[in-house]
């Protein structure tokens, strides 16, 4: 077993773990790495050296992998999505807050994102603990919310006519022709760490099940107000060779678009996940 250490990177989310190389770990490792990213939302290792090969192999010890609908593949590796934003594009993926996959069935457990390119400052990710922002509601609020689900769909962000196909990152992507529609529980137990969570994100949640859109709005943006106060934040900041894995069930993330002029390539494998409750 390598000397692994474990430093929280906010009071509320977010850990980075030192002493550890990737393409050497045993499965004790991966047990403590597991437990880790349930208790924190999201583990953040820098200076690792990974193939392609080596990040797919990585993941597969974590569960199935998702393929990526909308973003380019890396060459022969479809289980690598390409995020990148080039020197010369103004609009970046990600650039609100969000949580990946909600518009899925069964959405997915995580990502494991690695940084290939990153521009010279700027480009961090900030990520959002989603079981402390529903442990700072009223006992009213929380008591009301756990009787609601919600409806979460992608179509509105990447179909042909989408809030991607309006800008430069149109040409970038596909999948145009998905259709995706799930509803899920507001607030979700973690099927590892028993943790209620708010489950709705600014994104992909359209209205409350049963609800209007209108009627949902008011209490979806004061959902959203109390998560993004920065109380319950942690900032990542990326080199090459810096990799984050992180619990989509559990967390908001939100990559930064400060670096324009410069190019940020970032390869993500996404985790299958199971069925919430």
């Amino acid at each position: 077993m390598t000397s692994i250490q474990m430093h929280p990177l906010s009071p509320h989310v977010g850990v980075e773990a030192t002493g550890l190389d990737l393409n050497h770990l045993d499965e004790q490792d991966i047990g403590l790495l597991r437990q880790a990213v349930a208790e924190h939302g999201v583990l953040f290792v820098r200076d690792q050296t990974l193939t392609p090969e080596q990040h797919i192999a990585f993941a597969r010890r974590w569960g199935e992998i998702d393929i990526n609908k909308y973003f380019p593949a890396n060459g022969g590796h479809p289980e690598i999505a390409e995020v990148r934003k080039s020197e010369t594009q103004q609009t970046n993926i990600g650039g609100g807050w969000h949580t990946d996959h909600s518009y899925d069935q069964i959405p997915a457990m995580g990502s494991i994102l690695l940084a290939r390119e990153t521009p010279p400052k700027g480009g961090d990710t900030l990520f959002a603990g989603m079981g402390a922002a529903f442990d700072s509601l009223s006992p009213g609020l929380k008591d009301m919310l756990r009787t609601l689900r919600a409806v979460h769909s992608a179509d509105h962000i990447y179909s042909a006519d989408g809030l991607y196909s309006k800008t430069d990152q149109g040409v970038d992507l596909k999948g145009h022709e998905e259709r995706t529609r799930a509803v899920h529980p507001v607030v979700i137990r973690h099927p590892r760490s028993g943790r209620e969570i708010l489950y709705v994100n600014p994104a992909f949640t359209l209205h409350f099940d049963g609800w209007t859109r209108e009627e949902s709005v008011p209490l979806l943006t004061y959902l959203y107000q109390v998560a993004m106060q920065e109380q319950f934040h942690c900032r990542v900041q990326w080199a090459p060779g810096s990799l984050a894995i992180w619990d989509n069930r559990s967390t908001w993330h939100y990559a930064m678009n400060d670096y324009h002029g410069h190019r940020r390539l970032m390869h993500r494998i996404t985790i299958s996940g199971e069925p919430l409750a």
